[in-house]
């Protein structure tokens, strides 16, 4: 309990003092390395991931009801349609931000072990952990590219969501249902696309976050 509360006081300071390199010394005091800190940062992008697409599954799911439209209240679609864009975006943003935490903790991570890598004196064990941090490099390197890859692809998805919006906003009749319809396979395909690079993504997460155990 002592440990949590410590480690709860340490954190609020680094939090206003607005630096990395002071919050990874502060954790370091308390026995959190920067090995798990990335490791405990990916985790927390891959469940960013996770819940982002099942938002932007459920979100689809909303659009095809609004298409779907059979009487009732035009702007209680408009409605439902906006809430479903305003919590992807929101969804898309934490993605976002959990990317660039894994990003800052991951170049301290790698700049430190370079560092002290100098600092062996046996050849051999200098030798074994240079092989060790190019092998987390490399792997590291394929998840930062997954996962940008899967936050690239909410761009489209996020733009679509806010044109059908904003067009639904100023055209609360039938021909605006018909219109949205007509743009339901591409937003479709988007999705798909979406979910499916989320997917390697997760899965490379899991890969990485081995090589770290």
């Amino acid at each position: 309990m002592k440990r949590i509360i410590l480690a709860l006081t340490l954190l609020s300071m680094v939090a206003a003092l607005g630096c990395s390199k002071a919050y990874y010394a502060s954790m370091e005091k308390i026995g959190y390395d920067k090995r798990e800190i990335l490791a405990d940062r990916v985790e927390n992008a891959q469940e960013s991931q996770e819940d982002a697409k099942e938002q932007f599954a459920n979100a689809l799911e909303r659009y095809k009801s609004v298409v779907d439209f059979d009487g009732g209240e035009l702007e209680d679609k408009y409605d439902i349609l906006n809430g479903e864009y305003e919590t992807s975006e929101a969804m898309a943003d934490d993605v976002r931000d959990r990317i660039a935490s894994v990003e800052d903790v991951a170049d301290a991570l790698f700049d430190e072990w370079s560092e002290e890598i100098t600092q062996y004196s046996s050849a051999k064990l200098r030798r074994a952990s240079q092989k060790k941090l190019t092998a987390t490099k490399r792997r590291y390197g394929s998840l930062l590219k997954a996962m940008k890859k899967a936050s690239s692809k909410m761009d489209p998805v996020l733009a679509a969501f806010k044109d059908q919006v904003l067009y639904l906003k100023h055209n609360l009749n039938a021909k605006a249902i018909a219109a949205l319809e007509g743009e339901l396979g591409t937003i479709r395909s988007d999705v798909e696309s979406l979910i499916k690079e989320m997917e390697k993504s997760i899965a490379e997460a899991d890969e990485f976050i081995k090589t770290l155990e």
